[in-house]
């Protein structure tokens, strides 16, 4: 069984009624769940995820002025609740704290994204880093009967900003065009192996961010981008085959074959959405196509490479 729907088999069976029984003015309003960190809130967990901070639990999220009159008894109310569930045990490590239990939800938010309410700003939107965006959207709400939490969580499902996402995305472009295209087959003609195995690298990175830009959903924490790539409709499962490809293809010259590839089908998407008319086969010439189209003029004015 995975991490999510243990959770939510343990709260509908345990913490559900002990919430109602002991807590009848929060029934209708608190927000209940499993969202942030760990690999049980992407559905990546596994037999090896269950070594730390792992097992039955889940989130509870209330209102700040609920959070102030229960927080506190509903805290020591649900770390009462039993440990084992179903045949798990829930484990905790010294740095898996606050992972699960009771949350004022603007403070939940803020501890995530570092802002007690939706990004506002262009500005604000640019700070917060998207692994962190996606572990504010991950998991799963089980239950919501106010809905200021699921408010909050949908407007940062709704993306970024138009013109934040054409910013990215044109610095993704020159930066997978330096690593892959440009810069790891000049780096092996020089003989500076290291130096090419970490354009390889960034190229990955680079090429893993731009697919989920692409997609308009964010990238999660760097163990488990490229697992799920094989999620995403738009160009998904190609990237993930051909970067699977790239790490395992011996030769130089099948590893640069292999990133020209993964950037043209970058290109071809760019394209379709409407982000770039360039007819050319380097991302370099596409990256200032794409941030032409930023219409707020201080961000179109941030150089084509800084994002």
């Amino acid at each position: 069984m995975q991490g999510l729907e243990l959770a939510e088999r343990f709260f509908a069976q345990v913490g559900a009624p002990m919430i109602t029984a002991r807590f009848p003015a929060l029934d209708r309003r608190l927000a209940v769940g499993l969202v942030g960190h760990g690999s049980e809130c992407y559905g990546f967990d596994d037999e090896t995820s269950r070594d730390h901070d792992w097992g039955p639990s889940f989130c509870v999220w209330l209102t700040r002025r609920d959070h102030r009159t229960h927080g506190q008894a509903l805290r020591e109310a649900i770390d009462a609740l039993p440990r084992s569930f179903a045949g798990f045990d829930r484990t905790h490590s010294a740095w898996g704290s606050n992972r699960v239990g009771v949350f004022e939800i603007g403070d939940f938010y803020r501890s995530l994204i570092g802002l007690a309410r939706p990004p506002r700003t262009l500005g604000q939107w640019r700070s917060i880093h998207e692994e962190s965006l996606a572990m504010a959207t991950n998991g799963r709400v089980f239950v919501d009967r106010l809905g200021s939490f699921t408010r909050f969580r949908q407007a940062l499902l709704a993306f970024y900003p138009e013109d934040v996402r054409r910013k990215k995305i044109a610095a993704r472009c020159m930066a997978m065009a330096q690593s892959g295209q440009y810069n790891f087959m000049r780096s092996i003609h020089r003989g500076e192996r290291v130096a090419a195995r970490m354009a390889e690298s960034c190229f990955i990175g680079e090429s893993v961010s731009m697919v989920f830009l692409l997609n308009r959903v964010y990238k999660p924490y760097y163990k488990w981008m490229h697992r799920a790539l094989r999620n995403l409709p738009i160009a998904g499962p190609t990237s993930y085959q051909l970067l699977r490809d790239l790490v395992s293809a011996r030769g130089h010259e099948a590893k640069h074959a292999l990133m020209e590839a993964a950037c043209q089908v970058v290109i071809a998407e760019l394209r379709r959405q409407g982000l770039t008319d360039s007819s050319s086969d380097s991302l370099m010439d596409h990256g200032p196509e794409v941030q032409a189209g930023i219409e707020d003029p201080t961000l179109r004015a941030v150089n084509v490479w800084l994002e």
